[in-house]
């Protein structure tokens, strides 16, 4: 969160300005970048936090109401939820088991895999992450604070991080049709 009022300096160049100054000049970029990026994630979490928190929403609960309405059904099994919010599958049955028992979900049997469990989301839970969206969106999302060509330099310098990081590969390219 931000302070009430900016700071009379940045700290993470202070703290910079310190690894350089005890013999970790070569660790002083690295150091200031990692803080960074730790600091704008409080930064930008707490933005998003302000909007979701008045409609009883957190963050991952708002990520996987909106995954589920991106699928065909709204349906998705609880592992391939896991897999695709690249969280642990226990996280995933605590955030289904809130939304379940606020009516934003079900679960359900699969149809052809008796081992596996759907997650559906329900008229109530399309209707929410709808309205949350729309509110990120206008409220944070569209007027991030960050000129745009930045942001799609900063995006693309954290993706290519997160793919060295093995978080992603790059899918194959698709033949060219015949």
């Amino acid at each position: 969160m931000a302070p009430a009022s900016p700071l009379p300096m940045d700290p993470i160049a202070e703290a910079k300005r310190q690894w350089i100054a005890h013999g970790w000049a070569d660790a002083a970029d690295g150091m200031a970048a990692f803080s960074s990026v730790m600091r704008t994630h409080q930064l930008m979490y707490s933005r998003v936090d302000a909007v979701l928190k008045p409609l009883g929403l957190s963050y991952a609960r708002l990520e996987l109401l909106r995954l589920l309405s991106f699928t065909r059904g709204g349906a998705l099994p609880m592992a391939s939820a896991s897999a695709r919010l690249q969280v642990h599958p226990t996280s995933v049955t605590n955030v289904v088991d809130r939304l379940e028992r606020d009516g934003f979900l079900r679960r359900e049997a699969h149809p052809t895999d008796g081992r596996a469990t759907l997650v559906v989301l329900t008229p109530a839970g399309r209707t929410l992450v709808e309205a949350a969206t729309a509110a990120l969106n206008e409220q944070v999302f569209a007027q991030p604070g960050i000129p745009p060509d930045e942001l799609r330099s900063m995006t693309g310098i954290l993706a290519r991080f997160r793919r060295a990081s093995g978080d992603f590969t790059d899918p194959a390219p698709h033949p060219e049709p015949l």
